[in-house]
């Protein structure tokens, strides 16, 4: 069966108009033929968005009931029945009701897709899960429901809806969002133009992000290698030269000219040793290009403009940063240079040439780093071979009769040598035979012919031709060997670059076969899996192969599909497709598959543990329960037993106030016990997940009474100053009241004789704060989280105050309710625990 596909509409906020143009693009598709149903949508009692639904079908909500309240939530197995090409279903990052089917409604939408549905749905920037911190330093407001950023980059279509903060907030002021008494409050705090005005960028930037990712798989698939100006990205090529900072430093600002441009350093590692740098420099301009914001890359290339230019074509770069030549003018002369050569083969993309302090200073670099045999140096050789020497025998013919033939020996002897110096063994070894055919006809008695009449000289031919062969040999093998000695540090400088990668934590698998993508060049890379036992058919059926991560274009679905394969181990083979690397690539080839297998199996790991990390957290809580109710759980019991045993007493008369104060004794001792059992037991059902919460609307003004009167006598020290005219909130009234007592009491206890514990409330944008402020020693900053530990308590060292559950439980039922629990300083001295509430959708439309 096909998936459906998945159409997002994007908002930066509430009231933008996400569920208004999903409606919209519902009815659209319904005159176009296209069967469409209403799987679940809110209106928020908005008349315009509820005349939308008007003539759409809407398949029945499901009705589930929790803890005696009643909710309603999108029936997946309904939509399935239905079979409708398109279900309109609102609100992705939904939380469902504790006993649906699954957690959250992204899961439910997964499954409508599985089933052939289109679906069309909705979500806010605040609800993805990669920039839910960054909304909430914003806002000021913990987003609770969340989605993977991964659910919505997977649709085959988000679309940004989008408002400017000014438009957004007339919406607001005309009663188009909320209801009218919540307006003002709702302008004030989340609706403020600031906090618009950045979840709008962050609306547009994730966007943008997301078409980017698709424009690199349209030009993949499809082969263009020409630059898309459709977003700047300025590279900057670094050579480990002592320019590399100000290269970076002058492309940084470059980027920074225009908004959301990419910054990427290259550092081309040359076979043949030209773009050969110095370590240092190049780790500190890595950490450079990081700090500004930009990422490091490093490849490998004989040709060092063309690297540059496949790099930057590859990442659809516009820009280029290259530094002036170092080179001297001679230099120059010879050849054109890299920055001249980049320049004429750049095409679309702008170079920019940067002068520094180094221009024409000369490159420093290694003896004969230059001595491998490029097609340059053979062609050259070549021709001295062939023309040199013809040459030189036109110019000793003159002098035969006062140069001796030794003399002109050593003079063909230097030029073979001058030949082997240019263009290795076989030009020399050539100019070596031939040199040996001219000296024997033009210089050797007698000339004229192939004939030697004195051993002598045929002795200084073959000893001529024996040093030419043996100079020319050894010039070639060093060339070789350097050859050899530069492809290594070539491929050390890329394993160091690889390791640095992995250290620094980067080790995920999409990042590393990136990084392997772009250092060869290739169009694709894949990791790829066996599923199920071997077969001699396996290499070239993809249904035995899972892919497990890829970079780049079309993902290989099996090894037979790849142009080059390399065996991770049994079971796991990395497949990458473009172009065929050199025989002497495999060995980093093999290191790198080796690194995806470290980086596989370290994933694994961290997911065993995380799974793993519950269970020890359990037996942590068991061992610390264990230490810490050894006292609690004997004190009340004993002096229970010693009242009761003292009330069966019968040699002793025990008058009526006697028999009274023992039965208080008792009741009080198991009042306790009561206490710290229940706290036990909560506690635990938290730990475990468990613990039932009935939530529903209620008046905080309401519940705040109860709580004091538990106190009994400790109430006297408690002021209340709690409004009536506060929205409802949604909360279990047993749980806040057993949050509100624990509060109150560890206020009381700690608040001086003669200054009360005060409990207020007040409301902030979608929560009511209830503030419990009391006046004693205050807790230091850096301890604030850690009075919330389970049988921890701040200060004590003896087990006479209790196991220390009191603050912990608060914040864990706190959180069951949906809503927080943090501690703050007491201006003055003191400390106030705020407790924050969501505010229930009979208050303010969300």
């Amino acid at each position: 069966m096909t998936r459906g596909r998945l159409r997002v509409y994007l908002g930066a906020a509430p009231g933008v108009g996400k569920t208004y143009a999903m409606l919209g693009e519902g009815r659209r598709a319904r005159q176009r033929g296209r069967d469409v149903v209403v799987g679940f949508v809110e209106t928020h009692g908005r008349a315009r968005t509820a005349e939308l639904l008007e003539g759409l079908e809407v398949v029945p909500r499901r009705t589930l009931v929790h803890r005696g309240v009643s909710f309603t939530e999108l029936d997946v197995d309904a939509v399935v029945a239905r079979a409708p090409r398109v279900a309109l279903i609102d609100e992705l990052a939904h939380t469902n009701v504790p006993g649906s089917r699954n957690a959250k409604r992204w899961q439910d939408i997964e499954e409508i897709l599985d089933a052939g549905v289109d679906v069309v749905t909705t979500v806010n920037i605040q609800h993805l899960e990669s920039v839910n911190d960054v909304v909430e330093q914003i806002t000021g407001i913990a987003q609770r429901e969340t989605v993977p950023d991964e659910v919505v980059r997977r649709a085959d279509q988000v679309e940004l809806v989008d408002m400017s903060p000014e438009a957004l907030r007339r919406r607001l002021a005309h009663g188009n969002v909320y209801a009218p008494e919540k307006v003002d409050a709702a302008l004030s705090n989340f609706f403020r133009e600031g906090n618009l005005t950045a979840l709008r960028e962050l609306a547009l930037l994730w966007v943008a992000g997301k078409v980017d990712e698709q424009l690199d798989r349209y030009r993949a698939a499809h082969g263009i290698e020409g630059t898309w100006e459709a977003r700047e990205r300025v590279v900057v090529a670094v050579t480990g030269g002592p320019e590399g900072d100000t290269l970076v430093r002058r492309a940084a600002r470059i980027a920074a000219r225009s908004k959301g441009a990419d910054l990427l350093a290259v550092h081309v590692t040359s076979a043949d040793g030209l773009a050969g740098g110095d370590p240092a420099n190049l780790t500190r301009q890595r950490a450079l290009v990081e700090s500004l914001g930009g990422t490091y890359h490093q490849v490998v290339g004989d040709d060092v403009p063309g690297a540059l230019l496949d790099f930057a074509r590859g990442v659809n770069a516009t820009q280029l940063v290259l530094g002036a030549s170092r080179r001297g003018r001679f230099a120059q002369l010879l050849s054109r240079g890299v920055g001249v050569e980049t320049t004429a083969r750049s095409g679309s993309i702008d170079v920019h040439m940067i002068t520094h302090a180094e221009a024409q200073r000369g490159r420093e670099r290694p003896a004969r780093s230059r001595a491998a045999l490029t097609r340059r140096r053979r062609v050259a050789g070549w021709l001295v071979a062939v023309a040199g020497m013809p040459l030189l025998t036109l110019a000793l013919l003159p002098f035969r009769a006062v140069v001796s033939l030794p003399s002109e020996i050593l003079l063909f002897l230097c030029l073979v040598i001058g030949v082997a110096l240019a263009g290795g063994m076989w030009p020399a070894v050539t100019a070596a035979v031939g040199g040996s055919m001219l000296l024997n006809w033009f210089f050797t008695p007698p000339t004229g012919e192939f004939t030697i009449a004195d051993p002598e000289n045929l002795l200084a031919l073959v000893v001529f031709v024996l040093v030419a062969g043996v100079v020319s040999t050894v010039v070639d093998l060093a060339a070789r060997r350097t050859r050899e000695a530069m492809r290594a540090q070539a491929d050390a400088e890329l394993l160091s670059t690889l390791a640095g990668h992995v250290l620094r934590g980067e080790a995920a698998l999409p990042s590393l076969l990136a990084r392997l993508r772009e250092t060869f060049g290739l169009t694709s890379v894949t990791l790829l899996e066996r599923v199920g036992p071997p077969s001699p058919d396996d290499p070239a059926e993809p249904r035995a192969w899972r892919i497990l991560a890829t970079a780049g274009g079309a993902p290989v679905t099996c090894p037979a599909g790849a142009d080059t394969d390399v065996t991770v181990r049994d079971g796991l083979v990395l497949a990458a497709r473009g172009r065929l690397p050199a025989a002497s690539d495999r060995r980093v080839l093999e290191a790198f598959a080796a690194e995806i297998a470290v980086a596989l199996r370290q994933e694994r790991l961290r997911e065993q543990a995380e799974l793993a990390e519950p269970l020890a957290e359990a037996d942590r809580m068991r061992t610390a329960l264990l230490a810490a109710v050894s006292h609690d759980l004997r004190t009340p019991l004993a002096s229970a037993k010693a009242a009761v045993d003292s009330l069966n007493a019968t040699d002793v008369t025990w008058s009526a106030e006697d028999r009274a104060e023992l039965l208080a004794t008792a009741e009080e001792s198991l009042d306790k016990l009561n206490r710290l059992v229940e706290n036990l037991l909560d506690m635990s059902r938290l730990q475990a997940g468990v613990l039932g919460v009935a939530l529903q609307p209620l008046a905080v003004a309401e519940i705040v009474p109860p709580a004091i009167d538990d106190l009994g006598p400790l109430g006297d020290r408690v002021e209340s100053d709690i409004p009536f005219e506060l929205p409802e909130v949604v909360a279990d009234p047993a749980l806040l009241e057993r949050v509100l007592v624990n509060l109150l009491s560890n206020a009381v206890r700690y608040s001086p004789a003669d200054r009360k514990a005060l409990i207020s409330a007040s409301w902030h944008g979608d929560q009511v704060e209830v503030r419990v402020i009391d006046r004693g020693p205050g807790i230091p900053p850096e301890a604030h989280d850690r009075v919330f530990m389970p049988f921890q308590r701040l200060g004590d060292r003896d087990n006479h105050t209790g196991v220390g559950l009191g603050l912990a439980l608060s914040r864990g039922l706190a959180e069951a309710m949906g809503g927080t629990l943090v501690p703050d300083e007491t201006p003055g001295g003191g400390l106030t625990m705020i407790l924050a509430l969501p505010i229930s959708s009979r208050s303010v439309t969300p």
